[in-house]
């Protein structure tokens, strides 16, 4: 029975309503883990010897390896024109000046990060300067790059104050417009479930704003709160491509960075090809800094 449960949440878990405590998006954000209970089940059946219990047991086996099976594998590729960094570096980070070198360290050709403060951006400004002349600022997120960038607003998210961004950067190989985001946060809470309404309502505004994008080519880099199975955030995963999904060596695991359970940090690309995408160690962080090079 509980090998059938678990074939049965893999295959309908887009039927698992959010009507009571968002139950659907808590588990599709979580989905991967469902295969912990493949090997428990498995030493279950085989200690009570039951060939039946085995035997169900490889229906969730067969659909976990085909929705997940493939992102254990690398997926990536050499070439590409341009390598892309986002990172949300904590507004509680200790040592900002640290996380700045690892991401110059990086040597990535744009960067966007997140949850920048009004005490930590003078010091990413100084840091940053001498490898990304060029930079933008909007509201808590921020974007810095080897080549010029243009065309510079405030995307409107839905709650208040600036967490989002669209700017030009002017590449060798033309145009490409960026968009940086950090969704609002959501929570696991006891008395109202996966709450997460404020996220949603801001994900869908970010998704029409892509979607009304003037260039072909289009990157979103940010922390997302949520990850690429979460049906809440289906106004943008609908109409981009993540790079780690298809391009990228693991499951790409960024968040909490003690201990990855989940990548909510995103790189998306839409009219831009990944040929690799990969995530940098700790920087001091609660989360983990994520990569691509793509083809443009």
């Amino acid at each position: 029975m509980l090998a059938a449960a678990t074939a049965v949440l893999l295959v309908l878990h887009a039927e698992v309503p959010n009507r009571v405590g968002n139950l659907g998006s808590l588990l599709e954000t979580f989905l991967p883990w469902l295969g912990l209970a493949l090997p428990v089940l498995l030493v279950w059946g085989l200690l009570r010897r039951s060939a039946l219990a085995l035997a169900v047991l490889l229906l969730p086996v067969l659909l976990w390896a085909d929705l997940f099976g493939g992102l254990l594998s690398d997926r990536s590729a050499a070439g590409g024109d341009l390598t892309v960094l986002s990172h949300n570096v904590d507004a509680q980070n200790a040592d900002p000046a640290a996380t700045a070198r690892a991401i110059v360290a990086s040597h990535a050709d744009v960067v966007a990060l997140e949850e920048l403060t009004a005490t930590a951006l003078p010091v990413y400004e100084r840091a940053l300067a001498a490898a990304y002349p060029y930079r933008t600022v909007r509201g808590t997120v921020a974007l810095w790059s080897r080549y010029p960038v243009t065309g510079t607003r405030a995307v409107d998210i839905k709650i208040g104050w600036v967490r989002a961004l669209r700017t030009e950067v002017r590449t060798p190989r033309g145009p490409l417009a960026v968009y940086v985001a950090h969704l609002p946060s959501v929570r696991v809470k006891f008395d109202a479930g996966f709450t997460a309404d404020q996220r949603d309502n801001s994900a869908d505004a970010l998704g029409e704003a892509i979607a009304d994008e003037r260039l072909g080519r289009v990157v979103l880099l940010g922390d997302l709160n949520g990850t690429m199975n979460d049906r809440s955030l289906a106004d943008i995963t609908s109409q981009m491509r993540s790079a780690q999904g298809a391009a990228g060596d693991g499951m790409g695991f960024s968040w909490p960075a003690s201990f990855p359970l989940a990548r909510i940090d995103q790189i998306m690309t839409k009219g831009v090809t990944p040929v690799s995408s990969w995530v940098l160690p700790s920087t001091g962080s609660d989360h983990l800094p994520v990569a691509a090079r793509v083809r443009l």
